[in-house]
């Protein structure tokens, strides 16, 4: 039944650039938290997650219960994580992907576990993951590139490979080197840091430069309504979709009442209780999932559904992540039929890794489904224990963009609903 013998929880810290956002700007080391699910058998199933000192105890809590069950028994796993996570204070470990709650915190710390799980599902029967999740859809899974306004470097750092961008000609340029490295045939530009007319600005500079391309724009909710009315009719025809321009399913709703451009989100709507509001208000055309506060692949798969019922496009959010989590972004998107738009990923902006190489690589934007069992990914175990020692040594225990933001601007405040 291979059954669970050892669960290992190992932090990790690895470089990120200098990535601005509305709610400031990365830290120089990103966090996240790799899960080995030991079996009986042999078989070690991998997951991930976000790597906060919260996470962090949560699944170091969550770790020992689950020793002695089959890793087929996934209600079973999921009712433990549902005990032991009781109770514990919710926190969103980015303040990026909407608010907190205690449904969302537990479907979050049962996520990488039930990962895990199906990579051990799938290594112990010879089948991948996507196979387990009912067959591809697709062989290949296509992502947008992921642009970003930048520093050129962290501060008393050289600049990075990407060097800055600051404004439209750095966004462009930005755009053509990940277009020309990855093949991406979809482009989004993370706003909400400079006034909204110089995003729109940067936003008809991308159209100029790459006319073919579906161009997406994402303020993270940094706008009122009457700003993101504005940016809309400004945009109507440009946006593919435009992304949480203001906060809170109501604010969206007040959006969507004036415009033609589809607003999508992972902000308003991050959990199931929130469904049926948006529904009843038609506030969004576009739900981003994210298998990590989800709840897993399967319940991204039960959202999917959900989305097609009452007519909700469906595409996939990224935050900062390594192998493991692409890998499982790859093999659920594959998996399920309705998930129509590029995905986004940060993987690009990835410099460390703690999976083999070769297994997981862009081919004209898009990411082939790994052939091997399970996830098809296996790991590097010499690159986990050197960027769990840089998690050590960093000093990083939180995510914290506005903090960083303020050792440079020191009255900086994020302007959420305020632009």
């Amino acid at each position: 039944m291979t059954i669970i013998r050892d669960v290992v929880v190992t932090p990790v810290a690895f470089r990120d650039p200098p990535l601005l956002n509305a709610a400031g700007v990365h830290q120089p080391y990103a966090l996240r938290s790799v899960i080995q699910v030991v079996c009986d058998d042999g078989v070690v199933g991998l997951g991930e997650t976000y790597g906060d000192d919260s996470v962090l105890a949560r699944l170091r809590a969550i770790a020992p219960t689950l020793v002695g069950r089959s890793v087929f028994d996934l209600n079973g796993i999921r009712a433990t994580v549902e005990a032991v996570v009781s109770g514990v204070a919710a926190r969103d470990p980015d303040r990026l992907t909407g608010e907190a709650s205690q449904s969302r915190a537990v479907l979050s710390a049962y996520a990488p576990f039930e990962v895990a799980c199906l990579d051990a599902q799938g290594k112990a029967l010879g089948v991948r993951v996507v196979d387990l999740l009912g067959g591809p859809a697709r062989d290949t899974v296509p992502f947008a590139a992921y642009l970003f306004y930048k520093w050129g470097g962290h501060p008393g750092e050289p600049p990075d490979a990407f060097g800055p961008a600051l404004d439209p000609d750095g966004v462009v340029a930005q755009a053509r080197a990940m277009v020309e490295r990855y093949g991406f045939r979809s482009i989004k530009l993370k706003g909400g840091v400079f006034p909204p007319e110089q995003e729109v600005t940067a936003i008809r500079a991308l159209r100029k430069a790459f006319p073919d391309h579906p161009l997406r724009l994402d303020p993270n909710a940094a706008w009122t309504v009457e700003t993101s009315r504005w940016v809309a009719a400004e945009l109507d025809g440009v946006l593919e979709y435009l992304e949480d321009p203001t906060p809170g399913i109501a604010g969206m709703a007040d959006v969507a009442r004036t415009t033609r451009v589809p607003l999508a989100t992972n902000m308003c709507v991050v959990a199931f209780e929130h469904l049926p509001e948006a529904v009843k208000r038609d506030a969004i055309d576009v739900l981003l999932c994210d298998h990590h506060y989800w709840g897993g692949l399967r319940l991204c798969q039960a959202l999917a559904t959900m989305c097609q019922t009452f007519g909700i496009g469906l595409s996939m959010h990224s935050n900062t992540h390594l192998g493991i989590s692409l890998a499982a972004m790859v093999h659920l998107a594959a998996a399920t039929p309705a998930l129509a738009y590029a995905c986004d990923t940060h993987y690009p902006w990835t410099v460390d890794d703690v999976v083999q190489p070769g297994a997981l690589r862009f081919v004209d934007g898009s990411v082939p489904v790994p052939e091997g069992p399970g996830l098809g990914v296996e790991l590097d175990h010499d690159a986990l224990a050197h960027l769990h020692d840089t998690y050590l040594r960093c000093g990083i225990r939180r995510r914290d963009d506005a903090g960083y933001m303020r050792t440079v601007r020191p009255d900086f405040a994020p302007p959420r609903g305020s632009w």
